[in-house]
């Protein structure tokens, strides 16, 4: 198959073009910059332009870009840049889609379990409502955007993420060295539940999502079970071998990470019921399993 994929430098991206390639699929890579190469065609979200050439003959799309949530102090500036990089890009995507002749089977757009907001000890599913806050406000949108697709009857599913389990980037990468020098704790009370999900199960589950005809909308992306922040840190101490007799107090997140300290210390208990439903069988069920798969990519 021919696959489009926008987002494809971040962790999951690299991840996904990789695991397409060695499987024999042609991926073509949308990116920011003008391009000669083959592989790559052109796209400017800001400007809602899409090269159409990119997305002939492609049997689908994987839409994953956006700016990282964890990558910058929330400014207010920062903030209309995580908004405005997921919505925009998603429409432009949408609508250059929509203006096929003929259009992929499927649009795979990765958006959030952001969407939940803070779930506490309840555990949800793709039928809970969005949440309050930011990123709820931002993941409604997010989905929203790809409207076009769906008018025009292209199968189109939201992959929400959950914390991908990863010790070459994303947040979990930041948390391995930490760890590893023996200087890993809690944060907060610790009782905040974590919906992880394994890379590889990531990258899993978005083929899943393009090779499974009857899964459409939301799809929760995490590990069966969530754990809490507490369990997390006695699982990566337990894998690594080191002590992990640090915690950092709730006050102090919210000092260096500012309103994005609010998400770090919330509590998302969330569940994949639609991904296990349609037949998905998890590598890394469980948190022990995830990081000895980290640690081993």
């Amino acid at each position: 198959m021919r696959i489009a994929i926008t987002g494809s430098s971040g962790l999951i991206g690299q991840a996904l073009v990789r695991s397409l390639r060695a499987d024999g699929h042609e991926v073509v890579r949308f990116v920011r910059r003008t391009t000669s190469v083959p592989d790559e065609a052109e796209w400017d979200p800001r400007r809602g332009y899409v090269d159409p050439a990119g997305l002939a003959g492609c049997g689908a799309v994987v839409h994953l870009a956006g700016a990282g949530v964890g990558d910058h102090r929330w400014t207010d500036a920062y903030k209309k840049e995580i908004r405005d990089s997921r919505v925009a890009g998603t429409a432009a995507m949408a609508r250059a889609i929509a203006a096929l002749d003929a259009p992929p089977a499927v649009l795979v757009c990765g958006t959030a379990i952001g969407y939940y907001g803070d779930t506490g000890d309840r555990a949800v599913d793709e039928h809970a409502p969005a949440g309050q806050g930011f990123l709820p406000e931002v993941c409604v949108e997010w989905e929203a955007a790809a409207a076009p697709a769906r008018a025009a009857g292209v199968r189109t599913v939201f992959a929400r993420t959950g914390l991908v389990v990863a010790a070459g980037g994303g947040a979990w990468g930041k948390l391995f060295p930490i760890f590893k020098a023996g200087l890993g704790g809690r944060l907060g009370n610790g009782r905040q539940y974590w919906s992880f999900i394994s890379l590889r199960d990531e990258i899993a589950a978005l083929r899943h999502a393009i090779d499974t005809p009857g899964l459409s909308g939301p799809v929760n992306l995490t590990a069966p079970e969530p754990v809490t922040n507490r369990e997390v840190t006695a699982a990566m101490g337990r894998v690594l071998h080191r002590p992990t007799p640090f915690a950092v107090p709730a006050p102090a997140l919210r000092i260096v990470l500012g309103e994005f300290a609010g998400d770090v210390l919330g509590s998302q208990r969330v569940r994949p019921a639609r991904l296990s439903e349609s037949g998905f069988t998890f590598r890394d069920p469980g948190i022990d399993q995830s990081i000895r798969a980290a640690l081993a990519e």
